[in-house]
């Protein structure tokens, strides 16, 4: 998938856009008001998760990135992070035969050093094996923190230039993109953030830069099709001009 530039010429007002990002916030949240324990939040949140790809691909969407784990959620307890790495093998284990089947892309971004080598194998597994699907592509943001990926990509561009294959004075925002986890991808038109928090964590600065925000007072667990639809619509209420005037301003 090629990058539409700015303007996103092909893009319709009043159309769904064309890649939306979700912070899944909450999980833990909805289990302490139950009463639950907060692994019956992150599978429940699982849930949700199927749930959205699914209304998302019915209402148009082409990319869908999920914050399913972030650089810094690695602070939490080691029971709380064994319960996540669970979930995340089983959710390969049990949903990627589907995805397949309906032509979903797996994509994963963030850092991969240092990971276990068993999630290393299933979230090579997941790309490869959906790498030609073309229909929707699904994003994965594991182990993934947006001041890292902008690091990371620095490093990458200085290596480069200092082994002579690059001249410094090409380095443009064009050429940084290609070093970005993101290479390829449409920058997010619509990031979505649940649970009430009015932040977003880390998550696609560089791309998030003219996408616009729908910040959702529900938790993760109680997302479904007919939020993703009032996200949609409140959406295709505002008006993007990507730093331009509006245009009945005139020049």
């Amino acid at each position: 998938m090629t990058k539409p530039d700015a303007q996103r010429p092909e893009e319709d007002s009043a159309g769904a856009p064309l890649h939306v990002a979700v912070i899944m916030d909450g999980n833990g949240r909805w289990a302490a008001a139950r009463g639950l324990p907060r692994r019956e939040g992150h599978r429940r949140g699982v849930e949700a998760l199927r749930k959205a790809v699914r209304a998302a691909g019915e209402l148009g969407v082409k990319v869908f990135t999920i914050y399913s784990f972030s650089a810094e959620n690695w602070s939490r307890p080691a029971e709380e992070i064994g319960d996540l790495m669970g979930l995340l093998k089983r959710f390969v284990r049990n949903d990627l035969a589907e995805l397949h089947g309906r032509g979903v892309r797996v994509r994963v971004i963030g850092d991969r050093t240092g990971l276990d080598a068993e999630i290393l194998s299933l979230l090579a597994e997941a790309e490869n094996l959906t790498r030609a699907n073309e229909k929707f592509t699904l994003v994965v943001a594991f182990n993934y923190g947006g001041r890292q990926e902008i690091a990371r990509a620095a490093a990458r561009i200085a290596e480069e230039a200092r082994a002579g294959r690059i001249d410094p004075a090409d380095i443009d925002m064009t050429m940084f993109e290609r070093y970005l986890d993101t290479a390829g991808l449409p920058d997010p038109d619509l990031v979505i953030r649940t649970s009430g928090e009015l932040r977003i964590s880390n998550f696609l600065l560089w791309q998030s830069a003219y996408a616009e925000f729908v910040f959702l007072p529900i938790h993760w667990p109680d997302f479904d099709r007919a939020t993703l639809e009032t996200a949609i619509n409140e959406y295709r209420r505002r008006e993007r001009r990507f730093g331009g005037l509006k245009a009945s301003a005139g020049s």
